[in-house]
């Protein structure tokens, strides 16, 4: 598929068509192509992106930014990463609602579609984090402030980007990759942090190393064990009744911050489960979009 055929799909994704979207942001959300050629490393799907129903995507050939521009910004930029456990993006469920609910407070909004390793990716597990390198460093290019906010998945990828800003994923493909790969904070929500036994049941897991890794393995990919007195300061969300991401997984983190002396601010909560968004109605998870944008502003 060309870039502009690509384009022209992705245009007229339901987020674009079905969305409604606030007075508050500007414009058109505006799509950037991650990489000037084709992604790292090869292969990937072909034809056109995947839509649920519920407009979760999937069939990532092109990886892209879309951009959200606030009516009124305040100078401060946000990159969001769904989840989906590897196997999809839930932009429905997360990152538009969280893009346009940001725009509305004046932070310009940045929607990351990464590539799913299982997509016939011939870096495999290395490709998303690879897109979030690339990310990071186009907002930084772009805006002077940025911090980043990932649900699920989507918070374990950007959890090992925010904790490995010096890792090389891929060689550079121009004169973009010579910036810092960096954010000055990162918020994860009911985040994958651990790949580690006994917490190796999840999706993100049978992806990224498969049913049978080694204990190193497993390592080589949990967010905790790349804090380091670098990392930026942590705002961590979870309920305790999530199925999905063992409530222990944010525990884990905040510890890790603690043994590094980064800052960490963690809200947990006694219900909601997994994949609350910005948060589910009639439990307490409502109430951490608040305490998030407090953080942001602090």
């Amino acid at each position: 598929m060309n870039r502009r055929h690509f384009l022209t799909c992705l245009s007229l994704s339901p987020f674009v068509v079905h969305s409604g979207l606030s007075q508050a942001v500007t414009v058109k959300p505006v799509v950037l192509p991650l990489w000037p050629k084709q992604p790292p490393g090869g292969g990937g799907p072909l034809g056109a992106m995947h839509f649920t129903a519920k407009g979760a995507q999937s069939n990532i050939a092109m990886p892209t930014l879309t951009v959200l521009h606030p009516v009124n910004p305040n100078g401060q930029a946000v990159l969001i990463a769904a989840g989906g456990g590897y196997t999809r993006i839930e932009m429905g469920k997360e990152a538009w609602p969280a893009a346009q609910w940001l725009a509305s407070h004046g932070y310009t909004a940045y929607v990351l579609s990464y590539r799913l390793p299982q997509e016939g990716w011939k870096d495999g597990a290395l490709a998303p984090l690879q897109d979030a390198q690339r990310a990071l460093r186009m907002v930084r290019h772009r805006e002077k402030h940025v911090s980043m906010l990932g649900f699920s998945a989507g918070g374990h990828l950007l959890g090992m980007a925010a904790n490995r800003p010096d890792f090389r994923s891929y060689q550079a493909a121009d004169a973009l990759d010579n910036l810092p790969a960096s954010a000055e904070r990162a918020a994860l929500i009911y985040p994958i942090i651990t790949l580690e036994p006994p917490y190796s049941h999840t999706s993100t897991h049978k992806v990224l190393v498969g049913s049978n890794a080694t204990l190193e393995a497993d390592t080589t990919w949990s967010v905790q064990a790349y804090v380091n007195p670098q990392s930026p300061p942590f705002f961590l969300v979870q309920s305790e009744d999530d199925p999905i991401s063992d409530p222990h997984n944010t525990l884990i983190m905040a510890e890790a911050c603690k043994q590094q002396h980064i800052p960490v601010e963690m809200h947990r909560y006694a219900t909601g489960g997994h994949g609350f968004g910005l948060g589910k109605p009639g439990t307490p998870t409502v109430e951490w979009p608040g305490h998030y944008l407090h953080w942001l502003s602090s």
